[in-house]
C-alpha cells in the first residue's frame, strides 16, 4: 500500500541478539521492547513518584448504545471484529465529522452500529470488495476524506484474512488465549501488525471478552493498549516528561511524525503502567481503562496530546 511503509517505522530500537535471548511471546515481546526503549529514551522521562491513583471504576464495559451488542454472537463477535479493524487513525479525527458530544473513536462505533443494527454484517466477499465511498456513506464521511481509503483497504484486509472463516471461529482458534488471539490478527493483517506494542491485537481479545463473546485465561497479562491518550494522561499528571522542543511540538498541535519520538511516547506509557500494576495489582488493561476515563475531563481535554497520523492507532 502506498505510504504505509512511511508509517510502518519497525522497530530499530529493540535490541535483536541470539535467537535463544529474544523474548519468547507476543506480549513478553512487547513489553521488553518497550522496557529497552524506555531505559534509552531521549525525549521522554518516567517519573512514578508522580502517579496518582486511578480512581476506582465500574467493572469495564462496552457502550450498549453505541456498541452493537444485541444482535446474535456470530454477529455481534463481526461487529468487535469490524470495529477494531478500522480502530485506527486518532491523527485524523479531528478532521472527521463528530456526532455530537462524541470522539472520533465513538463516532466511527456508533455509525458502524448503525449499519449492523439495519443490514447485519458484510460478508466475507462484501468486505473483500468494500468501496471507501461505501464506507464513509456508512460513517457519515466524506468520501475524499483519507481515513475512508485506510478503513476501506483496512476491511479488504480483515475479508481476505477471514477467508471462509467467522469471527466465531477465530476465538475458537485462540482456545482460550487473548495472547494467541493477538497473535493470530498480528501475524495475519498488515494493519494489525504494529510492531513493539501491538495495540489492536490485543484490543481485541478484550473487547471480545467485554461484549461477553469469549473467556481467555490469560486476559489480564494484556499490556495497555498504547495510543495517544494514556501518554497523554500520564503526561499531564507529571508521570511522563517530554523534552522541551518534543512539549512545544505537541502544545503548538502540529502533528508528530512517526518515529523516535512518537514511539518512545508510547513505549514510555506502556512500561510506566507495567511498573505500576506492579506496585498496584492492577492489571494493566484496566489500567488503561481507568487512565482512559480520566483522559475524558475538561482539565486533560484542554491541553493538546500528541497527534500522529497512521494504521496503528
Amino acid at each position: 500500500m502506498r505510504g504505509l511503509d512511511a508509517w510502518r517505522t519497525g522497530w530499530t530500537d529493540a535490541p535483536v541478539g541470539p535467537p535463544s535471548l529474544r523474548p519468547v511471546g507476543l506480549l513478553d515481546e512487547v513489553r521488553s521492547s518497550c522496557r529497552a526503549v524506555a531505559e534509552t529514551a531521549r525525549f521522554v522521562s518516567i517519573d512514578l513518584d508522580a502517579a496518582r491513583p486511578p480512581a476506582e471504576a465500574d467493572p469495564p464495559a462496552l457502550d450498549p448504545e453505541a456498541h452493537y451488542l444485541e444482535g446474535s454472537p456470530e454477529d455481534v463477535a463481526a461487529y468487535v471484529l469490524t470495529l477494531d479493524a478500522i480502530n485506527f487513525g486518532s491523527g485524523w479525527f479531528p478532521t472527521l465529522r463528530k456526532r455530537a458530544g462524541r470522539s472520533g473513536y465513538f463516532t466511527v462505533a456508533w455509525a458502524l452500529a448503525d449499519r449492523f443494527r439495519a443490514h447485519g454484517p458484510w460478508s466475507n466477499a462484501e468486505l473483500r470488495t468494500l468501496d471507501p465511498a461505501e464506507l464513509a456513506a456508512v460513517l457519515g464521511q466524506a468520501p475524499g476524506h483519507p481515513l475512508m481509503r485506510l478503513y476501506a483497504e483496512a476491511l479488504r484486509d480483515l475479508g481476505r484474512f477471514l477467508g471462509g472463516r467467522t469471527a466465531l471461529d477465530l476465538i475458537a482458534e485462540a482456545d482460550g488465549s487473548a495472547e494467541r488471539l493477538a497473535t493470530i490478527l498480528a501475524r495475519g493483517m498488515r494493519f494489525f501488525d504494529d510492531r513493539g506494542f501491538y495495540k489492536r491485537a490485543q484490543i481485541v481479545p478484550s473487547d471480545l471478552a467485554l461484549a461477553g463473546l469469549a473467556s481467555f485465561h490469560d486476559l489480564d497479562r494484556l499490556t495497555i493498549f498504547a495510543d495517544n491518550l494514556v501518554p497523554h494522561v500520564l503526561r499531564v499528571d507529571g508521570v511522563l516528561r517530554y523534552d522541551p522542543g518534543l512539549a512545544a511540538h505537541i502544545d503548538a498541535e502540529r502533528l508528530l511524525p512517526p518515529g523516535r519520538e512518537e514511539r518512545e511516547i508510547r513505549a514510555c506509557a506502556l512500561h510506566a503502567c507495567e511498573q505500576l500494576a506492579e506496585h498496584t495489582g492492577i492489571p494493566p488493561r484496566v489500567l488503561d481503562l481507568r487512565f482512559w476515563n480520566r483522559g475524558q475531563a475538561p482539565e486533560y481535554k484542554r491541553i493538546p496530546r500528541h497527534r500522529t497520523r497512521g494504521v496503528y492507532y
